[in-house]
């Protein structure tokens, strides 16, 4: 039931910039299934409890990607659905959509996508990367744009199941796919990839430089970075590297400005580097909902004073940078 479409994303490494990986990936992805979550049980149990529908139309290319079915579900196919879904919270990025079973996430993931949607190159046809890919919101929205295939990789076993989910309905033959790896176990060197996309990622690095060069290294030559980090304000050459937590997060290891962002682009082989936006991140934006029930944003920010933290840094602000290999 996990991992059912690798078989499928291995074949089609054949013959492409892929292939060096091919025959290593098979080992890695068990390799880390072999430890699992203690929880994992009980989200394979509810992965396996979800009704059987047939889904007459799926959308993707909305910002509440749906399922839906020619007829309205009946009571009970509704609460076992409901009760499933909601055994995989939390929710960490959405919102999604299963025949009118709307998981409302934590992040509203669809305002990112927006401000970076109309500055990124068409991804008609492409084959995209998505690091620290989280459940996979943004993979259904860049199939829904026409990618030709997309992988994405992050070590949470949550986030896979809930992937799998989502998959079921969303698009079972879609070749979308989730790794349950870091960018770290991807091989140097593939230059395989159109776009690469690494969003929240950065700055949960202990050297943001080697994460960068590693995602030059995944692209192909005039291929596109989309990168999208916590930054601080400043001249080019500053960097934050908070010296405990950050926003309640302990593993946040540097902030850099655009400036110096740029600069590490530039240094690691980029050119044509654009910062397009530059977002304070708001508590409409992540927040507690129903579908994830902890403290959010909201908790971590001054109740004085929204422009600081609880520690008393700046708040929160997130630079998108797209840069050719």
């Amino acid at each position: 039931m996990i991992l059912a479409d690798l078989p499928e994303l291995l074949e089609a490494m054949t013959a492409t910039n892929l292939e060096p990986w091919q025959a290593s990936l098979a080992q890695q992805v068990h390799k880390k299934l072999a430890h699992p979550h203690g929880d994992m049980p009980v989200w394979i149990e509810a992965l396996k409890a979800l009704p059987q529908i047939a889904v007459s139309q799926s959308d993707l290319a909305v910002c509440v990607p749906s399922a839906r079915c020619a007829e309205p579900l009946s009571a009970d196919c509704r609460t076992r659905l409901r009760r499933s879904l909601q055994a995989l919270c939390p929710w960490r990025k959405g919102p999604f959509d299963l025949f009118g079973e709307y998981i409302d996430a934590e992040w509203r993931s669809d305002w990112k996508w927006k401000r970076l949607h109309s500055h990124i190159a068409p991804l008609k046809g492409r084959l995209v990367l998505d690091v620290g890919c989280g459940c996979g919101y943004h993979m259904w929205r860049m199939w829904g744009e026409g990618a030709s295939r997309v992988l994405g990789v992050d070590p949470s076993r949550l986030f896979l199941v809930q992937f799998e989910a989502l998959k079921r309905y969303l698009g079972p033959a879609a070749a979308v796919h989730l790794l349950p790896l870091a960018m770290e176990d991807i091989p140097r060197g593939l230059h395989a990839f159109d776009t690469v996309f690494s969003m929240g990622v950065l700055s949960h690095r202990k050297d943001p430089v080697d994460h960068i060069r590693a995602l030059h290294e995944a692209l192909r030559p005039g291929g596109e970075l989309v990168l999208e980090t916590l930054v601080t304000q400043g001249p080019a050459g500053s960097i934050f590297q908070p010296p405990g937590r950050y926003a309640m997060m302990r593993n946040v290891w540097s902030l850099p400005t655009p400036g110096t962002l740029e600069y590490w682009l530039q240094k690691s082989g980029f050119s044509h580097i654009r910062v397009v936006d530059i977002n304070r991140t708001s508590p409409t934006e992540q927040r507690t909902t129903a579908w994830m029930p902890f403290r959010s944003l909201q908790d971590f920010l001054d109740p004085q004073d929204s422009t600081r933290t609880v520690e008393g840094w700046p708040a929160p602000l997130r630079a998108t940078v797209l840069a050719t290999a």
